[in-house]
Protein backbone atom coordinates (compact mmCIF):
# COMPACT_ATOMS: atom_id res chain seq x y z
CA UNK A 1 0.00 0.00 0.00
CA UNK A 2 2.56 2.70 -0.85
CA UNK A 3 -0.25 4.56 -3.56
CA UNK A 4 -0.39 7.85 -2.68
CA UNK A 5 -3.96 8.02 -3.51
CA UNK A 6 -6.84 5.65 -4.53
CA UNK A 7 -6.30 3.89 -7.65
CA UNK A 8 -9.62 4.36 -9.20
CA UNK A 9 -9.26 6.97 -11.69
CA UNK A 10 -10.34 10.88 -10.55
CA UNK A 11 -10.04 9.66 -7.21
CA UNK A 12 -7.45 11.63 -4.03
CA UNK A 13 -9.03 10.09 -1.54
CA UNK A 14 -6.20 8.47 1.14
CA UNK A 15 -5.56 4.53 0.28
CA UNK A 16 -7.58 2.42 3.17
CA UNK A 17 -7.76 -1.26 1.84
CA UNK A 18 -5.42 -3.49 -0.69
CA UNK A 19 -7.14 -4.09 -4.52
CA UNK A 20 -4.49 -6.31 -6.26
CA UNK A 21 -1.45 -5.12 -5.82
CA UNK A 22 -2.83 -1.46 -5.46
CA UNK A 23 -5.26 0.41 -3.35
CA UNK A 24 -8.29 2.25 -2.79
CA UNK A 25 -9.94 4.28 -0.28
CA UNK A 26 -12.34 3.03 1.89
CA UNK A 27 -15.84 4.54 -0.28
CA UNK A 28 -14.30 2.40 -2.71
CA UNK A 29 -13.59 -0.65 -0.96
CA UNK A 30 -16.88 -1.07 0.46
CA UNK A 31 -18.34 -0.68 -3.26
CA UNK A 32 -15.64 -3.29 -4.20
CA UNK A 33 -16.94 -6.02 -1.66
CA UNK A 34 -20.43 -5.06 -2.41
CA UNK A 35 -19.89 -5.54 -6.38
CA UNK A 36 -17.72 -9.28 -5.51
CA UNK A 37 -20.52 -10.05 -3.27
CA UNK A 38 -23.26 -9.82 -5.88
CA UNK A 39 -21.07 -11.66 -8.13
CA UNK A 40 -21.35 -15.08 -6.26
CA UNK A 41 -20.24 -16.63 -3.23
CA UNK A 42 -18.24 -18.30 -4.80
CA UNK A 43 -16.00 -15.69 -6.17
CA UNK A 44 -16.48 -13.91 -3.10
CA UNK A 45 -14.61 -16.13 -0.95
CA UNK A 46 -12.37 -17.54 -3.72
CA UNK A 47 -11.13 -14.55 -3.73
CA UNK A 48 -8.44 -14.97 -0.26
CA UNK A 49 -7.08 -17.79 -2.46
CA UNK A 50 -6.00 -15.71 -5.71
CA UNK A 51 -2.33 -14.92 -6.14
CA UNK A 52 -2.07 -10.60 -6.52
CA UNK A 53 -2.19 -11.29 -10.82
CA UNK A 54 -5.37 -12.83 -10.44
CA UNK A 55 -6.76 -10.07 -7.89
CA UNK A 56 -5.19 -7.16 -10.17
CA UNK A 57 -7.47 -8.74 -13.21
CA UNK A 58 -10.55 -9.01 -10.77
CA UNK A 59 -9.94 -5.06 -9.26
CA UNK A 60 -9.44 -4.07 -13.28
CA UNK A 61 -12.65 -5.46 -14.08
CA UNK A 62 -14.21 -3.48 -10.97
CA UNK A 63 -12.74 -0.27 -11.86
CA UNK A 64 -14.28 -0.66 -15.45
CA UNK A 65 -17.74 -0.75 -13.43
CA UNK A 66 -17.11 2.39 -11.86
CA UNK A 67 -19.12 5.86 -13.59
CA UNK A 68 -17.15 8.76 -13.23
CA UNK A 69 -19.69 10.36 -11.12
CA UNK A 70 -19.28 7.85 -8.45
CA UNK A 71 -16.06 8.76 -7.84
CA UNK A 72 -15.26 10.69 -4.51
CA UNK A 73 -13.19 13.96 -4.20
CA UNK A 74 -11.42 15.01 -1.83
CA UNK A 75 -13.62 16.24 1.10
CA UNK A 76 -12.21 19.06 2.95
CA UNK A 77 -11.07 19.20 6.76
CA UNK A 78 -13.32 20.51 9.46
Amino acid sequence: MLDAHCCVPDCLEKPYAPAGTRSICKSHFLTFLTWRRRRGTQMFHAYAGMTMEERDSVATEWVKTIRTDDVPTTSPKL
